[in-house]
């Protein structure tokens, strides 16, 4: 696509798979790269790096507008988020990761492949090209598509539905390339693969969650046949059959602890190993959960049982001993304390408490341990940051960060999906579980659908399981720390018989509040929370923010009450350099008509997508409109 190729100037043509660690830059000269220099086998793990990182910043940005995490600053860019207050720095490095880093190479790895009879290569090209606009669409809503990743400099928009639509043929098409046989003497696909290593079954098997995760979107559409647009119960069921039927099909990111020499040419330089939540969320500081998570891991639906991944998903300081000092507002809280490690309470986003200054950032003495330098705001030591380490990349001793360098009783656990090498879910069994629990239920069909439900939360466990013990089993001390120490059989037993519930009290909320809990960050919780239009208690202790309610920062100035946060703006480079066409697309945009003749303040040409109210517009899935 011209204009984004214009936008940066510096695209990596692509780079070779010899191992994990050696990503080599392939150029004749690195300082003007070139995609004609690459190989078809190339160019994948590249486009495949940009498009997973593209998605996973999505995931996290999102996601903190979901009510899982959040921030102690109500202004900042994430902690905006917490309280429905969008931020325009949310939405241009996954248009640039995916457009720039990934879309421009896939057409030209897709001829080449194709050319030489690499089938699962061309393949590959094409789900990497629907997952990508999927996304784009899922964000932004029109986006240019037909003429995207082509020769025309100023591309006109799509509608949703069509981009929709044109997902569905890509991801049918690979579908169909992955079963033909490679020609003679085209490399393996394990060549170049860095997700599946070349397991062609896994990457079917991806097609088909894909495309039943997509077509579950479409509840609001009608019943009928998802080629017209509609929710096609039968044809996600039959998908799902093809996908994944237990953890050892799952297509999952094995990202390392390693500072390697290949690092991204986007801008942020940072080694294209580790995992992208730890760039965006685990090595940063005042992030806490929240009391939702924190409810929906202790107490689901009222049991009193806790879930065992509580203790991986809510982070842990070393805590010197005696009785934790609980303050009025956790109270109802459990503060678990283990072998001198205290355990989190949640921040409670139902309530105005950022608004008095909370949670106050923690300090460390290593005199007095833990502390927070406010005279009113003392027992904030209860909320505990999310921060984590690594050995490779910051050259830490393990995993465990120290808010003293060097002092083992300032540590701080972080927590699972943040790690820098944390495992990046893209296609998961726990995942088709509950897609298929969702659907069975909607049909009426709850022994079916609890059986699938209550194996989608062992599957989730049991993978969790996987990763910690990798991680304890290369560093042993790390299993002292309750964070990593792995789950027990009998816990986890336990809590699939006596706390998720039975056939006869199962709930949609249920369903989805697994779901989400299995997925840990993921924009299909932000699809899901548009498509059930953030319902109370659509998942368990959900409530639309109570700083939002109070319009505490002007949030109803963007999201007005009652309309909910259901896109992103689009970033400047569309707005500078295809605005006609950006403007064009808005009279076939249900909700935009209201902002066809709006010019911001500084600006020359009227936009309706610059109106601060385009966040609250639906995109084309999560309407009516046809």
């Amino acid at each position: 696509m011209k204009l984004y190729k214009k936008i940066t100037l510096v695209l990596a043509a692509g780079l070779a798979m010899s191992s994990c660690n050696d990503w080599l830059d392939v150029n004749d000269n690195p300082n003007t790269p070139s995609d004609a220099a690459a190989a078809y086998y190339q160019n994948l793990p590249h486009c495949q790096f940009y498009t997973n990182s593209a998605y996973m910043f999505a995931a996290f940005r999102t996601g903190m507008a979901m009510g899982d995490y959040t921030m102690n600053s109500q202004t900042s860019t994430y902690g905006g988020a917490s309280s429905w207050l969008p931020s325009i720095s949310w939405v241009t490095t996954p248009y640039q990761w995916f457009f720039v880093g990934a879309g421009s190479n896939l057409q030209g790895m897709y001829d080449k492949a194709m050319a030489a009879g690499a089938y699962h290569y061309a393949a590959a090209s094409r789900f990497l090209k629907a997952y990508g606009f999927m996304l784009m669409t899922d964000l932004y809503g029109e986006m240019p598509f037909t003429e995207a990743l082509g020769e025309s400099a100023l591309p006109a928009y799509d509608t949703g539905r069509t981009i929709y639509m044109g997902c569905f043929e890509l991801l049918d098409e690979a579908i169909e390339l992955f079963q033909k046989e490679q020609a003679a003497g085209t490399q393996p696909l394990s060549v170049g693969d860095s997700w599946n290593q070349g397991d062609v079954n896994k990457w079917l098997k991806m097609c088909y969650l894909m495309k039943a995760r997509w077509i579950v979107k479409l509840t609001k559409k009608g019943n009928g046949k998802y080629t017209d647009g509609k929710y096609d119960a039968a044809t996600i069921l039959d998908c799902l059959s093809k996908a994944q039927q237990s953890n050892a099909d799952n297509t999952v990111i094995n990202h390392t602890d390693n500072n390697s020499s290949s690092h991204d040419v986007l801008g942020w330089n940072e080694p294209v190993d580790y995992a992208p939540l730890y760039s965006v969320w685990g090595m940063n500081s005042n992030y806490y959960p929240t009391k939702m998570l924190v409810d929906n891991l202790t107490n689901f639906d009222g049991k009193g049982i806790e879930d065992p991944r509580a203790d991986h998903m809510l982070p842990w300081a070393y805590f010197f001993g005696g009785t934790p000092k609980v303050p009025d507002y956790v109270a109802d809280q459990p503060i678990k304390v283990v072998r001198k490690w205290r355990r989190s309470a949640g921040v409670d986003m139902h309530t105005l408490i950022r608004t008095n200054g909370a949670p106050y950032a923690t300090s460390f003495s290593a005199t007095d341990g833990w502390y927070c330098d406010s005279k009113t705001r003392t027992g904030d030591t209860v909320f505990i940051q999310t921060t984590g380490s690594s050995k490779g990349y910051a050259a830490n001793v393990d995993l465990i960060y120290r808010k003293l360098k060097g002092n083992d009783k300032s540590k701080q656990s972080g927590v699972f999906i943040n790690r820098v090498s944390a495992p990046g879910y893209v296609a998961i069994y726990p995942e088709a579980c509950f897609i298929k629990a969702e659907v069975l239920f909607r049909q009426g069909n709850t022994a079916e659908a609890f059986a699938a439900y209550k194996a989608g939360v062992q599957a989730s466990m049991e993978l969790m399981n996987e990763k910690l013990k990798v991680w304890v089993g290369e560093d042993g001390n790390l299993k002292d720390c309750p964070s990593f120490t792995p789950m027990e059989q009998a816990d986890i037993d336990n809590y699939l018989n006596n706390a998720i519930g039975t056939a006869g009290n199962l709930t949609l909320a249920k369903i989805m509040t697994q779901k989400r809990l299995a997925l840990q960050c993921s924009v299909e919780i932000f699809n899901d929370m548009r498509r059930m239009d953030y319902e109370k208690g659509c998942v368990l202790n959900w409530e639309v923010p109570a700083e939002y309610t109070a319009n505490t920062k002007l949030q109803q100035d963007y999201i007005p009450a009652g309309k909910g946060l259901r896109r992103w703006r689009q970033c400047s480079h569309e707005y500078n350099y295809n605005v006609d066409n950006l403007q064009a697309i808005g009279s076939q945009v249900p909700g935009a008509e209201a902002f066809l003749d709006y010019v911001e303040e500084g600006t020359e040409k009227p936009c309706w997508n610059r109106h601060k109210q385009t966040w609250s517009i639906p995109v084309w899935w999560d309407s009516t409109q046809e």
